[in-house]
């Protein structure tokens, strides 16, 4: 791999929140960042910031043509070393609104296996690589106000961890880093909730997680504790709350 300094980096949806802080910080430390989103317009803005060091391309993840442009990407930035799928949709479907859980599908699941799976396969050929992947605290169990949301996560996170272990199997230099946010102050999510977190510390933690070469990590950390009391609370009163 490049040094530090000079590290190739894609982010797969990085137009706002944790995307795009990561790739601010990433260009601030002197890497090489190529950006992706639907909105062209907030690409453009984020690379008049560091014209020299980011590189955009528009798609959306759920389009037919999605591979080709990442492809494009790679080669205007004429390589890459970490790859981060960023890219997510959820909200809740108090009335399991089709169109919602449709969306959740093809943007959490279809959109992710397709740029993930080529990713790897492609790192696989270079002979190294990092894959890394934004999944969430609700990928643990089912959320009634959201189901389409929690099941597409945890197959992320499930993904992903077979991913690991497939590299591992392979004895392949390609290392997978699951994040699990909690959560994350954003339009959606306001600074009334717990445990919020700045998309600046989050961004600033998954960038050291990846770095470390951790295989999961939960953001903000204090997050692992809440993850277990939901991995191990009893149904009866999970499903309660929930």
């Amino acid at each position: 791999m490049h040094s530090p300094e000079n590290k190739k980096i894609i982010i797969v949806g990085a137009t706002s929140g944790i995307g795009k802080e990561m790739a601010l910080q990433y260009a601030a430390k002197g890497c090489i960042v190529g950006i992706t989103g639907r909105r062209e317009e907030l690409l453009n803005e984020l690379k008049q910031k560091f014209s020299s060091l980011i590189f955009t391309q528009c798609f959306d993840v759920r389009d037919d043509e999605n591979i080709l442009r990442l492809q494009q990407l790679i080669s205007t930035m004429n390589g890459v070393d970490i790859f981060i799928y960023n890219a997510g949709y959820g909200e809740p479907s108090k009335t399991l609104n089709p169109e919602i859980e449709k969306c959740i599908y093809e943007t959490n699941v279809k959109g992710f296996v397709d740029l993930t799976s080529f990713m790897f396969n492609f790192f696989i050929q270079q002979g190294y690589g990092q894959i890394a992947a934004t999944s969430s605290i609700a990928s643990i169990r089912g959320l009634s106000l959201a189901p389409g949301y929690s099941a597409s996560k945890a197959f992320m996170s499930t993904y992903m961890e077979g991913l690991h272990m497939k590299a591992k199997k392979l004895k392949e230099k390609i290392y997978i880093t699951d994040i699990q946010p909690g959560f994350v102050k954003t339009k959606e999510v306001q600074h009334t909730q717990f445990w919020v977190a700045s998309p600046e510390k989050a961004a600033r933690q998954i960038i050291a997680a990846i770095d470390a070469k951790k295989w999961r990590v939960y953001i903000t950390k204090r997050w692992w504790l809440i993850a277990q009391l939901i991995k191990y609370a009893p149904s009866s009163l999970y499903h309660r709350y929930a």
